[in-house]
């Protein structure tokens, strides 16, 4: 487990291009987090830190936002989806292995979660720092 303090979004972007560099392409990434903690501005970064210029923004309204660079990226939200049923219904298995898969609000869905997966849990310290925990991707 990696613990890193970010002082702005600015910072946290950087710390998920960092965490890009480590990975192979068919990564399932699970954020945890408030409302508000940052999981799109570090997936913001991940995305740049992979060569995609597309603006990245939060899936809430259409489940997934795809983008390509360096390895496809499936950005989801699951803040409604609450159930078995709602995350088949939304497709979300037929991506398994086929890209990066970043998805926000895992909370809702951890226990249909394969394992093998890198965890990224950030917590509000202040209004502009955030502690980010990694857990289960490479050191870096």
């Amino acid at each position: 487990m990696q613990k890193f303090i970010t002082k702005s979004p600015e910072e946290t972007e950087r710390l998920a291009e960092r965490i890009a560099n480590t990975l192979e392409g068919t990564e399932l990434i699970a954020m945890f987090g408030d409302l508000g903690a940052g999981k799109t501005a570090f997936t913001r970064g991940l995305a740049k830190g992979l060569g995609i210029d597309d603006g990245v923004s939060s899936p809430t309204f259409a489940l997934v936002h795809e983008y390509s660079g360096k390895y496809t990226v499936y950005h989801f939200d699951m803040y409604r989806v609450t159930s078995w049923d709602d995350l088949y219904t939304t497709g979300f298995f037929d991506y398994m292995d086929s890209g990066v898969m970043v998805i926000e609000w895992s909370e809702n869905i951890v226990d249909f979660l394969p394992e093998n997966r890198i965890n990224i849990t950030i917590k509000h310290l202040s209004e502009n720092e955030r502690e980010i925990t990694v857990e289960g991707a490479r050191e870096i």
